[in-house]
């Protein structure tokens, strides 16, 4: 079944899309914040920009942030506290080459024409460097300061993909709930190159043959190599049913790295306390089922976070850089 992504390209839709997702190949990024605060919700964010510069130097592909617009008891986990925006125009600013991510916007929490907008305009400044991760949104107590219905965030979802997608091109026009748009009126600055690389997280509360079509790739949760394999094979029918471009899949894995290489795995949450020799087979196992890229957060890391980073760049990176 793996014979679906071998004979089928990624298709080109900017810099970043390009060099962090390649078929039958994984790539290994970052969770932002690059910091441990296992003991409470909020990280420090202590040194954050010379770490991503640091990351970017050492050769990891992407660096992640997330959309965490309020700091939910819980859900426990503040993200990296900027928002996300604000925080990639500034990345755009102080890195050349990594990828910038973002895993996910919200979009029922957001007007889309304000997350058309800001992502194309980080992907221009960037030089194509944007990957928009976008999901519908689970923590149900952020909708009622928002004013927005939690049941219908479904709806919501699919309506503010099509309208931030519109919005790409050169003469858009559409209506829905979040709007009206003629021919008369545009918006820039428009995305970087042929359009926004947009991956869709979990379900986000739409049919999986939608997800397929319209998504420019997955992002999924981990689950066992076993669980995770059928995932990414059924995946990849169903988007090899809607043409002949393959679309890429992704997921975070939460890391405590230990000094001794040689550490067996041991499970955290959605991941593993283990040594760099047991990453490093469980990211090619990863690899050999299909998986496109891992994002490593370091949350739960106990040792130092730069001596971490670079571990993983000597024992990790070279085995997973095209």
């Amino acid at each position: 079944m793996l014979e679906l992504a071998t004979n089928r390209e990624f298709r080109s839709i900017n810099q970043s899309y390009s060099s962090v997702f390649c078929p039958n190949r994984l790539s290994v990024g970052l969770v932002v914040p690059i910091e441990s605060y296992s003991q409470g919700s909020v990280p420090t964010m202590a040194h954050h920009i010379e770490r991503i510069q640091l990351a970017e130097e050492l050769g990891f592909s992407a660096v992640w942030l997330r959309d965490v617009p309020f700091n939910v008891p819980s859900f426990g986990d503040a993200g990296q506290t900027y928002d996300p925006f604000v925080y990639l125009g500034l990345l755009a600013g102080q890195t050349k080459r990594i990828a910038l991510g973002v895993a996910s916007i919200i979009l029922p929490l957001r007007h889309p024409a304000h997350v058309a907008k800001a992502a194309a305009t980080v992907d221009v400044l960037s030089g194509g460097r944007l990957l928009l991760g976008v999901a519908s949104g689970d923590r149900a107590e952020e909708y009622p300061a928002l004013n927005q219905p939690f049941a219908e965030r479904g709806t919501q979802f699919r309506e503010s993909f099509d309208y931030i997608r519109q919005m790409g091109e050169n003469t858009p026009a559409f209506d829905n709930n979040f709007g009206r748009l003629g021919n008369s009126m545009d918006m820039l600055p428009k995305p970087f190159a042929e359009k926004l690389p947009m991956l869709i997280t979990g379900s986000s509360r739409q049919d999986p043959e939608w997800i397929a079509q319209n998504g420019d790739g997955w992002i999924i949760y981990p689950h066992s190599l076993a669980v995770q394999s059928q995932i990414i094979r059924d995946w990849q029918t169903r988007v090899a049913a809607f043409g002949d471009v393959a679309k890429p899949v992704m997921q975070p894995l939460y890391i405590d790295l230990t000094e001794d290489p040689e550490t067996p795995p041991r499970p955290i949450h959605l991941g593993f306390q283990l040594g760099t020799k047991h990453l490093r087979s469980y990211l090619k196992s990863l690899e050999q089922i299909g998986m496109n890229h891992v994002a490593l957060n370091l949350r739960f890391n106990k040792a130092n976070t730069e001596e971490t980073l670079k571990r993983l760049a000597n024992d990790i990176l070279p085995e997973f850089t095209s």
